[in-house]
């Protein structure tokens, strides 16, 4: 039995949501530290970057959305894998899904533990579950870059993969005549990161690089507010890289010494803490993390699979 629950498996308050035109035909949901979304109009479609976790929490976004516009959805592009993104797809009734071949790979490969594992975890993101129909596939996927003309003079929407990052097949949504960036879960604008599943030494170099090079002026990160001018988009890049190269150093020199996964953890928590640690989900992802960031140390590249069972044994394992 567990010492204490999840972190966020207690956390039942509500969010406020807050739909923000960022300009014109481009939206984007914020809500509190909870899951971001997005929206970009074409002259005659939708765009819907992110889809939510459940049918019902997509209907909801849908709704605000629908105050502004009435365009069918033809395109849902999927950032990533993981369940709180991908498995209220089928409210959005698109033509079309697309994502990055990896996310393809990874959804076929560990999509349903990820579900039972993500639900366990931060179960008041999963409205009305028993609505989600099954996984969610893609019917396009691409390896590098895709282009998305817009129509008119709104120009084009480029998908692009950045590298490994938040899992194997992160894609950013660039807008490059607006220069906005929804960059998924490769940025949080002061809410902590969520590593089980990644790549922290690609990620927190070269990766985070090419997301920089985009010199975006507004970027929507996947938790956390918008971040607006160059100066808070930088520094939304550089916090990310900042908790990532703080778990680095501190899980890295334990590890080197020959410690345990649990001493990383607590010194992670202490170098951390301080700046981190009244972000949203930051209790509730660091042992997950630093469990990751270990095995990466321990020279397993590829994400182990979370279930339940290693969910809560990790769990278990690092509490105080």
């Amino acid at each position: 039995m567990a010492k204490k629950p999840f972190a966020s498996s207690a956390d039942l308050e509500e969010k406020t949501e807050t739909l923000e035109i960022l300009s014109e035909g481009v939206y984007a949901l914020t809500a509190e530290g909870d899951p971001n979304v997005g929206a970009i109009e074409a002259e005659d479609f939708l765009i819907a970057f992110e889809a939510r976790a459940t049918p019902k929490a997509a209907r909801d976004w849908l709704e605000k959305l629908r105050e502004h516009t009435d365009k069918p959805v033809k395109y849902l592009v999927l950032s990533h894998y993981h369940a709180v993104r991908v498995l209220g797809a089928s409210a959005f009734e698109a033509e079309t899904i697309i994502t990055h071949d990896k996310t393809r790979y990874l959804i076929e490969e560990r999509g349903k533990q990820d579900w039972d594992s993500e639900y366990g975890r931060m179960p008041r993101l999963f409205k009305e579950p028993e609505g989600i129909p099954g996984l969610t596939h893609p019917d396009i996927t691409f390896n590098d870059r895709v282009s998305i003309p817009l129509g008119g003079d709104r120009g084009e929407l480029i998908l692009e993969y950045c590298g490994r990052g938040h899992t194997a097949g992160d894609i950013v949504a660039w807008l490059p005549k607006q220069k906005i960036l929804f960059a998924g879960d490769l940025v949080e604008a002061a809410a902590a990161l969520y590593t089980g599943d990644a790549f922290h030494f690609d990620w927190a170099s070269d990766t985070l690089d090419k997301v920089k090079s985009y010199e975006a002026e507004i970027l929507i990160g996947g938790r956390g507010a918008v971040a607006r001018g160059r100066s808070e988009v930088d520094a939304a890049i550089e916090q990310t890289r900042g908790f990532l190269k703080g778990m680095i150093e501190k899980v890295g020199e334990v590890h080197k010494r020959g410690g345990t996964v649990k001493e990383a953890f607590l010194a992670t928590h202490e170098h951390l803490a301080p700046k981190f640690g009244m972000w949203p989900i930051f209790e509730h992802c660091l042992p997950f993390d630093v469990q990751r960031l270990w095995d990466e140390f321990d020279g397993i590249d590829w994400p182990r699979i979370w279930t339940d069972e290693r969910d809560q044994e990790v769990w278990d394992k690092l509490q105080d």
